[in-house]
């Protein structure tokens, strides 16, 4: 029996208390969504429901095809990447605001 080559995967975790499951993605959607959102964040804070429209705007037009869902993965790696402390939330009152967190990368 031949044997199937499996696509590397990256588990997306939550920082939400009492929320423990992780979602796992394939490894090169979650490459390009988190470098789009730090491009996106170097820019400045940004409201949460302005990310998709943010990323359509800087990702090439085959790479959103090969996507999928844009909003559902943007909103996965962006758990993710609170957790990882790379992204986080603007405390305040109102719309969710993203900016660049203390562990995100410098420059790129």
């Amino acid at each position: 029996m031949a044997r199937v080559a499996t696509e590397d995967k990256v588990g997306c975790r939550t920082p939400a208390e009492g929320r423990d499951g992780v979602t796992n993605i394939p490894k090169w959607k979650f490459d390009v969504l988190r470098d789009a959102i730090l491009t996106v964040l170097r820019d400045g804070d940004i409201r949460f429901s302005d990310l998709k429209p943010r990323l359509e705007a800087v990702l090439p037009e085959d790479v959103l095809n090969r996507l999928g869902s844009l909003g559902w993965h943007a909103t996965c790696v962006k758990l993710e990447m609170e957790v990882r402390g790379e992204v986080a939330r603007v405390e305040a009152k109102g719309p969710q605001i993203m900016m660049l967190g203390r562990n995100a990368p410098k420059g790129q």
